[in-house]
């Protein structure tokens, strides 16, 4: 019994590395491509008139729970159709008495097809910390969780609002209320 759980625990320590090593290959490439771009204008100045800041803000609601996020981020926006950037991810969630924090990284796209559609995928690796408390034993539980959001919105120049769907969803292990969510996006 005693080596299952040290082999169980070693396998979990070694999904853990691979997610980060991911996520890190992820952001670095992120950092890579929008760096490139700016070394390849005329003028720096020219690549940063194209970055926009901002974030958003999501809410999930469900019959046993909450689930809050803020995510400040950086796009920077090629033409009025096309954007892509990454952003850092807080997630706060408590369903009945179990509580999660999760932290993070993203990467994410935005499509315009006509200036009031935004379609959207976003790419997401939190690091999860959770509470869970049972009628006979609490439980602390740490790891690493993806997810791979598409999304829809109406779209203003400045503000989109829309719903975002997960699909990596996992019932057992996400932070979100379920795979569904509405999103408000915010870039100046």
């Amino acid at each position: 019994r005693m080596s299952c759980i040290i082999e169980k625990n070693e396998t979990l320590k070694q999904n853990q590395q691979m997610s980060l090593k991911k996520m890190l290959f992820i952001l670095l490439a992120t950092i890579n491509i929008i760096s490139s771009f700016a070394q390849n204008s005329n003028n720096n100045s020219d690549f940063w008139n194209n970055v926009r800041f901002g974030g958003g803000i999501g809410l999930g609601f469900s019959n046993i729970g909450f689930n809050g996020s803020i995510s400040p981020s950086a796009i920077y926006q090629f033409n009025d159709q096309i954007a892509v950037g990454t952003s850092l991810n807080f997630n706060y969630a408590k369903f009945n008495d179990d509580k999660f924090l999760a932290y993070g990284g993203s990467i994410l796209s935005l499509f315009n097809p006509i200036p009031q559609l935004q379609l959207s995928t976003e790419f997401e690796q939190l690091r999860i910390n959770r509470t869970l408390y049972t009628q006979t034993i609490n439980i602390e539980d740490n790891y690493w969780l993806p997810a791979f959001f598409v999304g829809v919105g109406y779209s203003t120049p400045n503000v989109t609002f829309g719903l975002r769907y997960d699909l990596l969803y996992n019932n057992d292990k996400s932070i979100y209320g379920n795979a569904l969510m509405p999103f408000v996006r915010v870039y100046f």
